[in-house]
């Protein structure tokens, strides 16, 4: 999640100015702020229950080990949100530095593209252990997933490392410290042909944020579960729905939770000014934040009888939505058929 780079709008001096077609500014920030608060606190607390669940009680899988890094990312970002909860509270003034305005804003810009592209590998790997079993029985290892992991990390972190440049402290035309981006990365801010530069490298890192950070990691999910549901229905492989649950549900909350963050990045892209930006800023808030914190728990309990949750302890949760017994199974009997 990349909240803190939608401050441009609510930061700038000159679009500060309110009218009756948006909502009074103690109002939404209070919305803004509250959510992220919530979401820190209870998103470190099960995040790191299911980190330290992942790591020390399970055996290290494939599977285990793409989860551990997705939800790490969602760990990461949540540590950042009461700062950037603090600063809405406070009219967006930033009290924390110039140092932390650039790391809090990379941060955040990191568990973003971390995230879905985290996302993308596991659907990736199901696509693999269902249509092409031969080569996952003979390549797919936990030593092949850590590859693939630390090739995510490095991408997140080329892609982000811009924002590391580009955020800046600023005294805004009241004297107000805040921490915005200069995308041309120049003091002199106000010049016409720095605004025209900036316009246009804003306009790439929106167009390639968007890109890479949505639209070929949606298509990659829709496309990989799509293909994986039809071949295991085709196989008859599926004992209950369960699969076609999770499956729908992943690609349903990965639309979901970002495509409101992605219209209110290009509303800001625009200058749009109305009622429309607030209720988008709004609803990205709380789809982003819903995202890191309960996205995880979406993969243990969806499909999943609500007595037997109950009874079940968290590690047989875990077991149950994680373990690879029965994707071994699957690719054995796929293999099977393949020979015939």
């Amino acid at each position: 999640m990349d909240l803190i780079n939608s401050t441009d709008y609510l930061i700038n001096g000159s679009t500060l100015i309110r009218n009756s077609t948006h909502f009074p500014a103690p109002v939404s920030k209070i919305i803004i702020a509250l959510p992220l608060f919530v979401s820190s606190i209870i998103g470190t607390i099960i995040n790191g229950l299911y980190l330290w669940v992942l790591k020390f009680k399970m055996k290290q899988t494939v599977n285990t080990v793409l989860f551990f890094h997705l939800i790490l990312t969602y760990f990461i970002s949540t540590l950042v949100l009461p700062f950037i909860a603090i600063s809405q509270l406070q009219d967006n003034y930033w009290t924390f530095g110039t140092a932390l305005c650039k790391v809090f804003n990379s941060t955040l810009s990191l568990g973003m593209f971390a995230s879905v592209f985290f996302l993308s590998a596991i659907s990736l790997d199901r696509y693999l252990l269902i249509l092409q079993p031969v080569w996952s029985l003979q390549h797919r290892t936990p030593r092949w997933a850590s590859s693939v992991v630390l090739g995510v990390w490095i991408s997140a972190a080329a892609l982000s490392s811009p924002y590391l440049v580009f955020r800046e402290t600023h005294h805004d035309q009241k004297g107000k410290l805040i921490c915005q981006n200069n995308y041309a990365v120049s003091t002199n801010w106000e010049r016409k042909e720095m605004q025209t530069l900036s316009q246009w490298i804003h306009i790439a890192c929106f167009t390639s944020r968007f890109l890479l950070g949505f639209l070929v990691p949606f298509f990659i999910i829709t496309f990989c579960y799509q293909r994986v549901a039809s071949k295991m229905k085709e196989k008859g492989l599926f004992k209950s729905s369960k699969p076609f649950k999770v499956m729908m549900a992943a690609v349903i909350s990965f639309f979901v939770c970002w495509m409101p963050y992605h219209v209110y990045q290009g509303l800001l892209l625009i200058k749009t000014q109305s009622l429309l930006l607030d209720l988008t800023m709004i609803l990205t808030a709380l789809t982003t934040s819903f995202n890191m914190v309960f996205s995880p728990t979406m993969y243990l309990f969806i499909g999943e009888n609500f007595q037997k949750v109950f009874k079940k302890s968290i590690l047989a949760l875990f077991e149950s939505a994680f373990s690879e017994d029965y994707s071994v199974e699957r690719t054995h009997n796929l293999n099977s058929g393949t020979q015939i």
